[in-house]
Order: structure tokens, then C-alpha cells, then sequence
């Protein structure tokens, strides 16, 4: 369910160049910075989570490529400066509990585990949420949990929700996922009628309503309602 890229992403830098391990994470984090992620608590955690634990088979050796990959499911996992920038536009704090609506390969739960208190994260897929769950319990994150369902409904019964981020778009919020955010809570999400045309939108529940900013154009996987096969 988790899927993401820039809209107007430039494709030259993203060759496989020779080099270590480390040289290769170096130049991931030099890749986020340029495009714009800034912010240090969130640098700081997608330096310390693995992106390549997320990436398996063929794909593993681009894992520190600034890049969406396909995963299980036919999904991918996001283009790492837009998990960033999206993880810096939700303005996470130490205390907050955030819903993820699309579990995907599990890397963004396991980076907002490092800014938050709590995470709940929801996906359609079955196998996807069960194989994020494995390394979660590898890592020892032991403030996220998953839970297979129809994201466009949220969680209900964990709400109500400091922030909530929607990794796949919709034509408009959801309202069962704006009825779940917190007054003072942040949103994060693509919206949009086709993948062609999507902006990442913040809305913030104030005191009199939503309000909301356009962020950037982006290209996700539809929000789908119902549950996957797997």
C-alpha cells in the first residue's frame, strides 16, 4: 500500500556507482538533505533505521538508492526523500501516537518509531503487515504495532491520533481519518484523482475545522478500499 515518489524526480543520479557500504549510506544521507529533508531529529532516525533490512531479492543492492522499489504485493517501498519530507512535514513530537495508513514494507512505521511514542500501522495486505512485523521484532521496536484492515477507516478503537500519515492517495481525506485526529493533530497525505496529478497535502484540526497546505507534487499507489488476497 506504500508507495511514493517526487513528481518531478530527476532520474541521473540514481545509477548504482561503486563504493562500500558505508560510502553508499553516506551518499544516502547527502541525497535527503539535498532534496530538501532538513530536519535533524528525522535525519537522525533514517540514519540509525537500515533501510536496507526493508529491500529484499534483487532490489537489496539499490536500497540506498534515493528511489522507490518494488516489495511484496505487488507495492513498493517510498523513494527515501519523500518518507523523509513527509516524515518532517507530520512534525512528530516525543509523546505523540501516530497512525500509519499503509504499512508497505514497514520503513517508515520503523522511522517514525523513532520519533514517537506510539505507532499504529494499518495495511490491506495481510503478508505485508506480518513481514514488517518480523523485522519490527528484529529491531526491537517495541512501540509499533500492525494490524491488517482497511486503512481508509483508520483505527477507531487506538483513536483519537496526535498525528496521522496516509502513504497512498485519495481524491480527498478520508473523513473517518480526519474524525480520528486529535484537535491540534497533524495529517500528512497525497491526495489526488489519478496518479499523474497528486499533491502532498498537510491539514492541521484547529480549533474551528481543518485547515490545509500544499506541500509538493507526488506520485502514490491509490488508497484502496477492502482487504488484499495475501
Amino acid at each position: 500500500m506504500s508507495a511514493g515518489s517526487i513528481g518531478d524526480h530527476d532520474d541521473e543520479d540514481e545509477t548504482d556507482a561503486p563504493g562500500s557500504l558505508a560510502e553508499r549510506k553516506m551518499r544516502f544521507l547527502f541525497a535527503l538533505r539535498s532534496r530538501g529533508v532538513t530536519d535533524g531529529r528525522v535525519l537522525t532516525a533514517m540514519e540509525k533505521v537500515d533501510r536496507g533490512r526493508f529491500v529484499k531479492g534483487v532490489f537489496a543492492s539499490r536500497a540506498y538508492e534515493d528511489m522507490p522499489l518494488p516489495i511484496s504485493c505487488g507495492q513498493t517501498i517510498s523513494q527515501p526523500s519523500v518518507v523523509g519530507l513527509m516524515t518532517q512535514a507530520l512534525q512528530v513530537g516525543p509523546r505523540d501516537t501516530v497512525l500509519e495508513v499503509g504499512t508497505g514494507s514497514g520503513y517508515q512505521a520503523a522511522i517514525l518509531s523513532q520519533l514517537a511514542r506510539r505507532v499504529y500501522t494499518v495495511d490491506r495486505w495481510r503478508r505485508l503487515v506480518r513481514e514488517a512485523g518480523e523485522i519490527f521484532r528484529e529491531m526491537d521496536l517495541t512501540n509499533v504495532t500492525g494490524f491488517t484492515g482497511d486503512g481508509s477507516f483508520g483505527l477507531p478503537d487506538q483513536a483519537p491520533f496526535d498525528r496521522i500519515l496516509v502513504t497512498a492517495a485519495a481524491e480527498d481525506p478520508p473523513g473517518p481519518l480526519l474524525a480520528q485526529l486529535k484537535p491540534g493533530g497533524i495529517m500528512v497525505l497525497p491526495v489526488g484523482q489519478s496518479d499523474a496529478v497528486q499533491q502532498l497535502i498537510r491539514v492541521r484540526r484547529g480549533e474551528n475545522g481543518f485547515e490545509y497546505e500544499e506541500l509538493r507534487p507526488v506520485r502514490f499507489v491509490p488508497l484502496v478500499e477492502g482487504l488484499g488476497s495475501e
